[in-house]
This record gives C-alpha cells, sequence and structure tokens, in this order.
C-alpha cells in the first residue's frame, strides 16, 4: 500500500532489495543527487536576490552561451556525487570529455557511472520559468577496479538501471525510476524532505496537449508538419491544444501528469536534432516507458539507438501511447 507520509529517503531503503544490483551503492548514490538538488533549489530559488542569474559570457562544448547556475548546478552535483565516492565516473552536458574518480594511484571498485544535464531550461531562470536536473545511471562494463572507460557512457539507454529528474518550480520535486515504475517526491521546504507525493505516475493513453516550438514550422519534416495540422484540425472529436514551456522537464512532467506529447524535431537548421541522446532523450525516455509512456527518434525506440559520441544529438518524441503511435504514421508515410 502506498504511504503518502513516506520520505524519499525511507523509500529508496524499503525499495532497495527490489533491484538487482541491490548492495546500498545504488541507494546512496540516488542520495547523493537528492542532497545536491536541495541545494541547487536553495540557490534558484535566490536566483532574482543575488548575482548568480544571466549569461557567464563563456561558451559550453556544444557550441552555446552558458548562465551562471549552469556552472553552479554542474559544480554541485559533480562534487556530491565525487565526495562521496560513490561512483566510478560522471559524464556532464556542461563538460566536454567524461570524468575519471579513480585516481592515478588508487582505482576505486564502485560500479556506477552517471550522466547528467544539471540544469536544463536554464536560459529561462531570468524570467522565472521552472527549470530541472536530469540525470541517468549505468553500471559500467569496463573491468571494475580500473579507469573508467568512454565504452563506459556509451550504452543504449535501456542498458539504465535508474534515471530521474528535480523539477525547480512552483513546488520542487523529484521523480525517478529503477525500472519498477515512476514516482515522484515533493519537497517540504519548512523540513528539507522530500516527501512521496504522486506515486505510480501513469502516462494517460490518450492525451490532448501537444508540446513543440512551432515557432521553427517551416523547417519541420514533413510528418511533424502535418501532425501539428491533424491536431489543430476543427474536425477532430479531441480539442487539442498547444503548450510548450521551452524547459524538457516542465514540458514532460506536465504532459506525463495530464497527457500529452512532447516534440523536438530535426530542422533544416539542426539536421540531426538539437536534444542530447545521452543526457537528455535517454533518461527521460525510460522515465517515459516506465510510466506506460512511449519514446521514439521519429521511427525507432530511443532506448534502442547505439550512441556514438558523448554529445550526440538526436530528434525526440515522447508522450501518451496513442498521440505518439499517430505522429509515427504520418512520420513514416513522409
Amino acid at each position: 500500500m502506498t504511504n503518502k507520509n513516506q520520505t524519499l529517503g525511507e523509500f529508496i531503503i524499503e525499495n532497495q532489495k527490489s533491484h538487482q544490483y541491490s548492495s546500498g551503492e545504488l541507494s546512496s548514490l540516488i542520495n547523493s543527487i537528492r542532497l545536491a538538488a536541495k541545494v541547487v533549489n536553495f540557490q534558484v530559488n535566490k536566483a532574482g536576490l543575488v548575482d548568480i542569474i544571466g549569461d557567464s559570457n563563456t561558451i559550453n562544448t556544444q557550441g552555446e552561451e552558458q548562465q551562471k547556475l549552469d556552472f553552479y548546478a554542474n559544480d554541485i552535483f559533480i562534487n556530491a556525487l565525487r565526495n562521496r565516492n560513490i561512483v566510478c565516473g560522471i559524464a556532464s552536458e556542461e563538460e566536454e570529455d567524461f570524468i575519471s574518480i579513480n585516481s592515478l594511484d588508487e582505482c576505486n571498485n564502485n560500479k556506477y557511472v552517471v550522466l547528467i544535464d544539471p540544469l536544463d531550461g536554464s536560459s529561462n531562470i531570468d524570467v522565472n520559468v521552472s527549470v530541472g536536473t536530469i540525470f541517468s545511471i549505468y553500471k559500467r562494463v569496463s573491468e571494475t577496479g580500473t579507469k573508467v572507460e568512454l565504452k563506459d557512457f556509451l550504452q543504449k539507454g535501456n542498458k539504465q538501471v535508474a534515471a530521474g529528474y528535480i523539477i525547480y518550480g512552483t513546488s520542487t520535486m523529484l521523480v525517478y525510476t529503477t525500472g519498477f515504475g515512476v514516482n515522484g517526491f515533493t519537497l517540504n521546504p519548512a523540513i528539507g524532505s522530500f516527501y512521496l507525493s504522486h506515486p505510480e505516475i501513469k502516462f494517460p493513453e490518450k492525451g490532448n496537449i501537444y508540446s513543440i516550438n512551432e515557432g521553427n514550422y517551416l523547417q519541420f519534416p514533413k510528418g511533424v508538419k502535418k501532425y501539428i495540422k491533424y491536431c489543430q484540425d476543427e474536425t477532430n472529436k479531441v480539442a487539442y491544444t498547444s503548450r510548450y514551456i521551452g524547459s524538457l522537464v516542465s514540458d514532460f512532467h506536465r504532459n506525463m501528469i495530464k497527457g500529452g506529447i512532447y516534440m523536438y524535431p530535426n530542422t533544416s537548421k539542426n539536421i540531426n536534432g538539437k536534444l542530447r541522446l545521452l543526457y537528455e532523450c535517454n533518461p527521460i525516455a525510460f522515465i517515459c516507458e516506465q510510466a506506460g509512456g512511449v519514446a521514439i527518434d521519429g521511427s525507432s525506440r530511443i532506448l534502442d539507438v547505439n550512441p556514438k559520441s558523448l554529445h550526440q544529438r538526436i530528434p525526440f518524441y515522447c508522450g501518451s501511447p496513442s498521440m505518439v503511435k499517430k505522429l509515427k504514421s504520418l512520420m513514416i508515410n513522409n
């Protein structure tokens, strides 16, 4: 029976034994992410009061201008994972290469690697719009006790052992899965604890929300254009509505709760798409499927895509099954 008074820490301990790699290490890892999220949340909520908003005047490895909070969140999560000695490697969207936690003279025996987007949607901070953190956890494939290798991070999404996101909005929530459904925990700021608020989250089979940046309409593939026109057709039995925040975590979270589809297609300007397979698409796709949704690149399952590089980009569509099925049929036939 679901206990809505249960804290995240209690939930992790109670469900630890259900994981095939149960040793306490994965539980400690998620607890570490929880603690880092609370620190980042504190800073996000002070964004208008201290000098941590705005551009940093630097460019990240993908050629994008970084926000001051990008740096801050990146440091907080990396240090939280490194200092607690619970992972053997970290890859961040803000870093050009992966980080090996093993020192040159002493290799640790930890078996997990973490891939993270420290602050998704950070350009929205200046205007007080919800942002988030996305994380993905894999069991290393290289030999334990040696330095991590690139292959430890370039694993298909179906190899994830856990994934989740934190949304810093009107309330702060941590949503995650270890392959046994999706659960959401809301932060009680008065006492600093996350409480189970959204147990066993499920995508509605059908939805009426479509989320896409329609400003790029002319650059979209034909199938996506046809799907948008389908949603706008007044003869439809369903009254579809467009809702787009511009923060992946926020748009996905709303659609998972209410029913909808999120679309970030490739365009004539970004022929490979813009979202990162490892830091955004794989973890969100894992959560999506665990909640009964569907996630594809237009034709194929996201979690079956074989990664080629740390910062690989890919088209991304996910959401309520019936909506994704309709989109896929229009894309395949064009």
